[in-house]
């Protein structure tokens, strides 16, 4: 799928280098793309094809949270990642304003002036029902109205978008990841939940066994609760993404395995089905199709293998049924 545009806006861009025409503005973090942002985002892109404006999206980095206090929550989705589903959905580009402290002192009318307006010509302006802007969050909807009336801008919200269980939202995304409850998180996002990570060298123990394993590392993705799951894989070369394999990946700290250096560490481990490669310094990525079973100790490591077998045909029969 072809990325929007990220373009990144600090105190030191010129506003005359960002925006390419007037748009369609909509704000927001946009953690997991899920499906409330991918209605809204739809609904922005159609709205903007048809008074000829472009389709944007303004978001954050890093997560306003860690700079004015309090813990910013684990990553859905890199802003990479991000700007790749927001892209499938038609919208022309991402701007990612930097959040420092700095930034985090504009008063409410510079950010809409400076910002909104003149960096990024906003025509029509979308947020979500709790949307705050400006030092400590003083701006609200009644105030964003009144500067759109005043600054050539139509503001508006956008509905949630919810189904049986409740809305969409991205805490919601995370507590069933948390939870290794990714049939509920693809059922939030529309899609499997992935995490993306660099093959490094590990102890050896799954080619001992006969399952030769890809080890990530480096990953920044909240990664699901300890357990083994039927995953799909893609490569992550320099620009694109290519499927690579279907496989089983195990999280958790391996109780079975009494010793070696890793003894005790939480790894992401991934077993290929039917690849045969070497993907040291390799980046994947990893879509999380359906929990198989929660990780458990057990006698021997001949046991340990059984289960892996198990765990392979189970793996294959789950990918099998979502395909069809």
């Amino acid at each position: 799928m072809a990325a929007a545009p990220l373009v990144l806006v600090d105190d030191a861009t010129p506003a005359a280098s960002l925006a390419a025409a007037p748009c369609v503005l909509v704000i927001g973090n946009f953690d997991g793309v899920h499906r409330g942002h991918q209605a809204v985002l739809r609904e922005a892109v159609t709205e903007a094809r048809a008074a000829g404006l472009c389709a944007c999206a303004l978001t954050f980095d890093p997560h306003p949270a860690q700079v004015i206090g309090g813990d910013a929550p684990p990553l859905l989705t890199s802003l990479e990642h991000r700007a790749e589903l927001i892209g499938a959905l038609g919208v022309d580009r991402v701007y990612v304003r930097h959040f420092d402290a700095g930034f985090a002192a504009w008063q409410p009318e510079r950010f809409v002036r400076d910002l909104v307006v003149g960096a990024l010509l906003s025509r029509r302006v979308v947020v979500g029902e709790n949307f705050r802007f400006g030092a400590k969050r003083a701006g609200d909807l009644r105030l964003l109205r009144a500067l759109g009336a005043e600054c050539g801008f139509e503001a508006r919200v956008h509905a949630v978008a919810r189904d049986d269980v409740g809305a969409f939202s991205s805490t919601r995304a995370r507590d069933a990841i948390a939870a290794g409850n990714v049939e509920e998180a693809a059922r939030v996002l529309g899609r499997p939940h992935s995490i993306e990570g660099v093959v490094v060298q590990g102890d050896a123990r799954g080619r001992s066994l006969g399952f030769p394993t890809a080890n990530l590392d480096q990953i920044a993705e909240v990664t699901p609760a300890n357990g083994i799951y039927a995953v799909r894989v893609e490569l992550l070369p320099a620009a694109g993404t290519r499927p690579l394999a279907q496989g089983v990946t195990s999280i958790g700290v391996r109780p079975t395995i009494v010793d070696g250096p890793r003894r005790g560490w939480r790894t992401v481990e991934t077993y290929l089905f039917d690849f045969k490669g070497d993907l040291y310094g390799s980046r994947l990525r990893l879509h999380f199709v359906s929990r198989l079973r929660p990780e458990r100790k057990f006698d021997s490591l001949q046991e340990l293998r059984a289960a892996i077998e198990s765990d392979v045909v189970g793996a294959r029969a789950a990918l099998e049924q979502v395909r069809d």
